[in-house]
Formats: C-alpha cells, structure tokens, sequence
C-alpha cells in the first residue's frame, strides 16, 4: 500500500522522497516506476505520472559498484552473462541492443536503451554520486531515481536536469533511502521545507507483509538502538542530537476508554506562520502516568478557530499556556491569552510554569524523557501529527562554541506536551467519576485530590 501511495505522488509532486527502513521494497518501487516510464508498459491500477513518448532517464547510486548492486540489479537482473540482463524490472523484449558497459567497474552498465510503447527508444543512463557533480550537468531529463541518499548539491543538479521535460510541464525526480545521514539537507528539503511540489512517504517495518511478526521482532532487535528507527521505519538517525533517543514502541499506546477520576489538562502553545498546536493530556494520579490523548496543529487561524477546536474537546478541561500569551495583540492591544478566555476557553490564570516558579525548556524536556524511559508517558498511536514531531525533535550545535542547542522548527506539539505535564498540578477530573473514585478506594491506597 505504501509503495502504491509513493508512485500516486508521481501525478501531482515533481519531487518525492520514499523513506522506509532496510529490505522493506523501496528500491523495488523506484525500479518498478522507472521501467514503468521507460517502456510506457502501464499497469491498470497505476495513478502516477504517465509519459505517452519515449524518455530520458537518470539513475545514481552512492558508488559504481553500489548502484550496480542495487539499481541496476533490480532494473536489469544480475550481472551481464548471457541471460542475464532483462531478468530485472525492465523486460527482456523492450530492451534494444546490449546495453554500454562502464570503464573500469565489472558488469556495471552505463546507458540502456529501451522501446518504448509508442514506437521510439527510451534512453537509460545509469550514474553515481562519486563522478562529481560535473557528470549531473548539461543534459535535460524527464526522470531521475536517487537511489540512497545523494549529495545536496547532485541532488539540485540532478532535479534542475528536470526543468524543461515535456512543454509547460516539469519531469519528475525522486529519491528511495533509508535516512542514515540524519537531518540532512536533503530531507530536511521535504520534512521541514514542505511545499505543493514535494510528496514525503514513509514506509515502516510494520507497513510490509513480506516479514512475520516473529521475524520482524527479530530484525529489530538485530539492530543497534540509535539506528534502529532508521533501519526498520526511515525515521532520520539523530545521533546524539535527538532529544528523546528512546524506541516508539516504550512509549506508544493503543487508545482504550480511561478512568474518569483521571486528571485532565491541556497544553497550547502559540502560532501563526508556525502552527498554533494543543495537546491533550490525561493523568494517573496513582501510577504517575501520562496520557498523550488528542493533539492539535494549525497554522495561520485567529484564536476563534482555535478556541472553538479547543472547546470541542471539552469546554471544562484547564488550558496551560506558555508566556508569550501575556504579549499585546498589535490590532486589538490585547493580550493573547485573554483573547482566548473571551472565546470561553478554560485558560489558567498564570502562564505555565513548575512547582518552584521556573520555566525551564531544558528541565521540561528532562521531566518529559525520564517519563518516557520510566514508562510514565504513552502517546496514542493514532496521534500522527505528535509522532512527526517526536521523530524530528533535536539539537544541533550552535554559536562559536558548538554548545549543542534545542532546534525550535516543528516542534510545536512538544511544547503544548511539556507546558501540560508542566502544570499537572491544576489537571482535574471529572467530577461524577472522581467523587465515586473517592467513596470507593481503599484507606491504604495513595491519597490525591483534585486540584
């Protein structure tokens, strides 16, 4: 289904990017599209982009030798013996002559020429990053596979290469990778500079039907702990940067029906050019447990449109908010967090802060990781605006002294997180369900009160 997903951005994004882990079908993908466009041998399902003509096509890989072993072996078969180019993604019959071989790298092939359904010749030219990017200049091209992760600047080039395709209309380039690099430039490109021409899909482990549940726990577990959400769902590898360095699996939590006399609040943090976002969070008071149970994220809305999505959810709940909603409003010269208790919304009197009266981003996020190691903060899984974030949330080094800072983009359901968990001391239940919850618990039993 993900793949499927992937090759139906074709038809409206110039650029994609298909992150998914290792052995999961990426490659497979690209190599089925390219030969797709190659030959012009559509199959009914297909929703992607479509070229009635014959095409250039592009595709690199890190290393000579790499691309031979990946691209090249799942467009064309194995090695050049007899028999065996045209065991690939591209079939036997549509592949014209014996493809040009690379000086100096065994069975590695340079250019391809392939029939296309209307009659003419495709050309395929096979590429690798380590040429330079001078050898990803010069041509025009209709489609460009990046198979792995390439160089930012080979990345530009290859895409420029794209410009002028077909008559008022762009080719098309895409990448296939599980993100080892990190937050590079290049998926940063797509997770943090979004626009309408860029289609980002993520495959997971959990997402393909070729492994069991007993050889999927097994493929995991073989992997070290800081790429093991790269190597099995194509999150990017953040190192020691990544604020919280812990699996999804020790803080996921599949929604069930919580007690009422659990505590709620809400957390909102601010936003216009960046979302406005609240979570919702739900208290054991018993078990010190944190629950993530709704989220909110949107950018460029007046306060009524947030308040009123605030309300929906529960007009009562109490709304922790950070200090910067004591600001004026330049229009109205009111501050922003009156502007919502004018919409009804249950803001606390103060801004959030801890017990002692400090605000600490750094303590906060220290409080929220010792949770999740603990087993004391789950986050429903449904939640995928909130798991972005969690996935992307790191520090990079900044200033002269390369003091390792939090990096404040797309991190704003972290912050709604941490400003609740902040202020659990104002959380309530609900009232029926809390006062049967008193009546009923035992003497013994961990005393609390609702605030």
């Amino acid at each position: 289904a993900k793949q499927a997903d992937f090759h139906a951005l074709g038809a409206t994004k110039r650029e994609r990017l298909f992150r998914a882990g290792n052995q999961l079908g990426k490659t497979l993908a690209g190599g089925f599209e390219v030969a797709m466009h190659l030959t012009g041998r559509y199959p009914a399902w297909w929703q992607g982009r479509r070229f009635a003509r014959a095409i250039v096509a592009w595709v690199g890989g890190v290393t000579a030798e790499a691309t031979r072993d990946g691209a090249q072996r799942i467009l064309l078969g194995r090695g050049d013996g007899e028999g065996a180019i045209g065991t690939g993604t591209i079939p036997a019959d549509a592949i014209v002559g014996k493809p040009a071989s690379r000086q100096g790298v065994a069975d590695a092939m340079a250019i391809v020429r392939v029939r296309h359904a209307c009659g003419d010749v495709s050309t395929l030219i096979i590429k690798s990053y380590d040429q330079g990017r001078e050898k990803w200049q010069g041509d025009t091209v209709d489609v460009v596979w990046f198979d792995e992760e390439p160089p930012e600047d080979i990345y530009t080039e290859g895409l420029t290469r794209t410009n002028a395709s077909e008559r008022g209309r762009p080719g098309i380039a895409f990448m296939t990778f599980t993100p080892l690099l990190g937050m590079s430039n290049v998926v940063a490109r797509f997770l943090k500079e979004q626009n309408s021409d860029r289609g980002d899909t993520v495959m997971t482990i959990e997402d393909v039907e070729h492994y069991t549940p007993e050889q999927r726990a097994t493929i995991i577990a073989s992997y070290p702990a800081h790429e093991r959400e790269a190597r099995t769902r194509g999150i990017p590898t953040l190192g020691a940067g990544r604020i919280f360095p812990i699996g999804e699996e020790m803080i996921r939590w599949e929604p069930v029906q919580l007690p009422k006399h659990f505590k709620r609040i809400v957390g909102l943090d601010f936003g216009w050019d960046h979302p406005t976002a609240a979570a919702w969070l739900t208290y054991d008071p018993d078990a010190d447990v944190i629950y993530i149970t709704d989220c909110y994220r949107v950018r460029e809305q007046t306060p009524v449109i947030h308040a009123a999505a605030i309300k929906a959810r529960g007009a009562k709940i109490p709304v922790a908010w950070p200090a910067d909603g004591l600001q004026h409003d330049k229009g109205s010269g009111e501050q922003l967090a009156q502007q919502y208790r004018k919409q009804g919304v249950a803001m606390l009197p103060e801004h959030a802060t801890f017990l002692d009266g400090t605000t600490g981003v750094e303590a906060g996020v220290s409080e929220m990781l010792t949770r999740m190691q603990t087993g004391r903060f789950k986050v429903a899984a449904h939640l995928a605006d909130w798991w972005e974030e969690f996935r992307l949330y790191h520090r990079e080094a900044k200033g002269p002294l390369g003091i390792p800072q939090i990096v404040k983009i797309n991190d704003d359901l972290m912050s709604a997180s941490r400003y609740a968990m902040m202020c659990l001391r104002y959380a309530r239940a609900d009232q029926a369900g809390a006062d049967a919850y008193a009546r009923n618990r035992r003497p013994s039993s961990n005393s609390w009160t609702t605030a």
